[in-house]
């Protein structure tokens, strides 16, 4: 049986957090003063429903801030 790792296709705030070395003030920050960040995805109506991001956008946006580096 192999072993593969599992890459899941919807990150959550706090791993993106942790993934950027950035606490969830400036992440919020950053999803309001930059227009190139992807948009969060909640998934529900509540206050307390999760948050998440698209792993290939954060690795889009990513590559393109390496870029313009």
């Amino acid at each position: 049986m192999l072993s593969q790792e599992i890459i899941p296709h919807q990150i959550s705030y706090k791993k993106v957090c942790q993934m950027l070395d950035i606490s969830r003030d400036t992440l919020r920050v950053l999803i309001r003063r930059d227009p190139a960040f992807p948009r969060p995805i909640k998934l529900g109506n509540t206050r307390q429903s999760p948050v998440f991001f698209s792993r290939s956008d954060l690795i889009e946006w990513h590559n393109k801030r390496k870029v313009q580096s």
